[in-house]
């Protein structure tokens, strides 16, 4: 198992996207001295979709301290979930005069109103991490890429179980994210592609016979509901003769509420592969105590510093393009034609995503945002969030 997890890992790292249209970026060469910085004279508003989620205090307090430290005021708003609360907090930022708008979206089709207002005050939108929909004031798309988030999640689970070889079968639930999150069928389908023609040959069944995202969808990304759905699956189709292998969960929040469902309410003795995505503490902790067995990190530097190179060009006036990823360490890649949101096909900056497990956890320390705790068993955040 080390082995397959260490070649996993190898080739996360070491890949490249196959995207279309996109243009990758292998080796990048440092700060991009053509951008200017801020003069402290310009402000960036930051709309976050909420505090609940572990990741996205990471999100907007690594932005707002990158955009102060590059000469931007910045403006940092928490929406709790809530479409209204998030179209009011662009409201506000609009009347306030902010110089840019970066977005991560409570539900990416509920605010083309306020962003046409955004567009007629003049203001630039940049999408950050989820598509907004059906708009065509949005000038921008900073992501990873959501499609390989899934397509790792089922590559770690055909290769943990050696699908290509085996002559067992064995039984599999996916647990799906918030639909009003344009990511999360990306996130799905990319798991569920990878395994279909596994699923097709009998190799991998699904005893609820739920194949569709809309089945398996879990609003909010909420644990308990991911939780509640869980306990309900195994109660209805997981006897004690019937064994669950695989958990396949887009994300941590949902992964959480699937593990204290199989803790609490699963019959089996075997321990079944539970995947997610982010990074989170508790999650990290559980991937150590074997409860988890991987997560898609999405690394958060890596994203804030494509974005702020996007969101210095912009504010300097410039047109960024695929040269823009000349001026970053990390690998990236520029893609003008696969995100359409309705409106317009958006440009879109797509980095790579790479597979955690309880043997590479080293990968997060590198990171700078996690740190060993004093028995250098659990990871800890380095960052102080509310």
């Amino acid at each position: 198992m080390k082995k397959v997890l260490a070649a996993i890992t190898t080739l996360v790292m070491l890949g490249s996207f196959a995207s279309c249209g996109a243009v990758t970026s292998p080796e990048n060469t440092g700060t991009n001295t053509n951008t200017p910085k801020g003069d402290g004279t310009k402000t960036v508003g930051i709309a976050m979709p909420t505090k609940s989620l572990e990741r996205w205090n990471r999100d907007g307090e690594y932005l707002k301290a990158q955009f102060e430290d590059a000469g931007y005021k910045v403006e940092l708003k928490y929406s709790d979930d809530k479409t209204d609360q998030q179209n009011n907090d662009i409201q506000s930022m609009i009347a306030d005069k902010v110089d840019l708008l970066l977005i991560a979206a409570v539900d990416g089709s509920s605010l083309s109103q306020t962003l046409a207002d955004a567009k007629d005050a003049g203001i630039a939108v940049i999408a950050y991490d989820r598509l907004i929909m059906n708009t065509d004031a949005v000038s921008y798309y900073v992501s990873f890429d959501n499609y390989t988030v899934g397509k790792l999640q089922g590559e770690y689970v055909r290769d943990a179980l050696d699908l290509d070889n085996t002559s067992e079968t064995y039984n599999i639930e996916f647990t799906a994210g918030d639909p009003a999150d344009n990511n999360a069928p990306y996130f799905f389908n990319g798991a569920y592609d990878t395994l279909k023609k596994y699923i097709d040959k009998g190799t991998l069944k699904i005893p609820s016979g739920k194949t569709k995202f809309e089945q398996v969808a879990t609003l909010g990304w909420a644990t308990d509901t991911a939780l509640e759905n869980m306990q309900n699956t195994l109660a209805s189709y997981y006897s004690d003769d019937v064994q669950l292998d695989v958990a396949l969960c887009s994300n941590d929040s949902t992964a959480r509420g699937v593990t204290q469902a199989i803790s609490s309410d699963y019959k089996g003795k075997n321990s079944p592969i539970v995947t997610g995505q982010d990074g989170d503490i508790t999650n990290l902790k559980n991937i150590v105590d074997g409860k988890q067995s991987m997560t898609v990190y999405k690394n958060v530097n890596e994203e804030a510093s494509v974005t702020l190179e996007v969101s210095k060009a912009v504010l300097a006036g410039q047109t960024p393009d695929a040269s823009l990823l000349n001026s970053v360490t990390v690998e990236a890649a520029y893609d003008t034609e696969s995100y359409n949101n309705g409106v317009k096909v958006v440009p879109s900056y797509l980095l790579v995503p790479y597979v955690i497990t309880k043997d590479n956890l080293d990968l997060l320390v590198d990171t700078g945002l996690y740190k060993w705790d004093a028995n250098k068993k659990y990871l800890e955040s380095t960052a102080e969030t509310t």
